[in-house]
């Protein structure tokens, strides 16, 4: 079963991730990551090739990992709005949301200008931030199977967090194959 993390740009997937992996002995893998190692800067993609073969690359990555087990992977923002991707990472792993407000987001990225849907636009980082919030929290809040809550806590305390869900979800269920 792989553990995967979901949520908006600047909610600790990636940070959180790599304290998950470390603590419980599974690989990690980032599927932003992946695609700047394989295609280059994401910010280029977006502007050379646009969103859509961006959202076709991540895909891939999905399909790709979605046959591997006992990972965990970090999600871009914007992965799990697709449904295939979810139904592929649902066949074999479970999805954890964390969930920032929107206070905790735009302190986290107001010093990031290289994402390319946060590029300042009329109202700023807020505004953006706060559009794509109440775009996305829905469907994280539908295609997660776990929640975790990470304002003012650090990434240390969010993957003990993580951790102790699945956890407790796989003893409850009898579940096999988590570490």
């Amino acid at each position: 079963m792989n553990l995967i993390l979901c949520g908006m740009m600047g909610a600790g997937k990636t940070t959180v991730g790599v304290k998950i992996a470390e603590a419980t002995g599974r690989r990690w893998y980032d599927t932003d990551q992946m695609i700047v190692d394989r295609y280059g800067d994401i910010s280029d993609i977006f502007e050379y090739y646009g969103e859509e073969y961006f959202r076709k690359l991540e895909s891939g990555i999905v399909k790709e990992l979605s046959e591997k087990d006992n990972l965990v992977i970090s999600t871009g923002g914007g992965l799990v709005l697709k449904r295939e991707n979810n139904e592929l990472l649902q066949k074999n792993g479970k999805i954890v949301f964390l969930r920032a407000s929107l206070e905790t987001l735009v302190g986290r990225l107001r010093v990031y200008d290289d994402r390319p849907l946060l590029k300042a636009e009329a109202g700023g980082i807020a505004q953006r931030l706060s559009e794509l919030l109440k775009e996305r929290e829905p469907v994280y809040e539908h295609v997660a199977d776990f929640i975790v809550d990470v304002d003012g806590k650090s990434a240390d305390e969010n993957a003990r967090e993580v951790i102790s869900v699945v956890r407790e979800y796989l003893r409850e269920t009898n579940g096999a194959g988590a570490k």
